[in-house]
């Protein structure tokens, strides 16, 4: 599983003119699933999504985590972050998913998220959407599970 996040100002995700999801600050996090991914999975990535520290303290350190600052997690799929890409010039998508699993893991992801933090958003599995950011920095992880 695979989840890039991007710290942002705010973000919104809209699906046919209409918005879907969105939030201040906090993080933006394009999720991808692969292949033999797990629930498992998915609650680690959540667990570093809520506590990655990378957010500024009273220092300008990169020290507190998303649950520090009681920031939004915007959760949007993107199955084409699991492509490969490492031939030709253009890319296999035989790292994806299927499209039951991959909405099965992201359902569950996005259920353990509302469980277990206070403002969640996402974007609509499957759906043609549009994303829109302020990246706060830019800061952006990739982090693989």
């Amino acid at each position: 599983m695979k989840g890039l996040l991007q710290r942002v100002r705010g973000a919104r995700v809209e699906v046919e003119g209409e918005i879907v999801g969105s939030i201040d600050q906090g993080l933006m996090v394009l999720v991808a699933v692969e292949p033999g991914d797990t629930p498992e999975h998915a609650d680690k990535l959540l667990h570093k999504l809520l506590n990655y520290r990378v957010f500024s303290d009273p220092q300008g350190k990169m020290n507190l985590s998303l649950k520090d600052i009681d920031g939004g997690l915007l959760l949007v799929s993107q199955f084409t972050l699991a492509a490969d890409t490492r031939s030709g010039l253009r890319p296999s998508f035989s790292t994806a998913a299927p499209p039951a699993l991959g909405a099965e893991l992201f359902d569950y992801l996005l259920a353990q998220a509302r469980l277990k933090h206070g403002t969640v958003g996402s974007g609509r599995f499957g759906a043609d959407m549009q994303v829109h950011l302020v990246n706060d920095g830019p800061v952006t992880f990739m982090l693989q599970i």
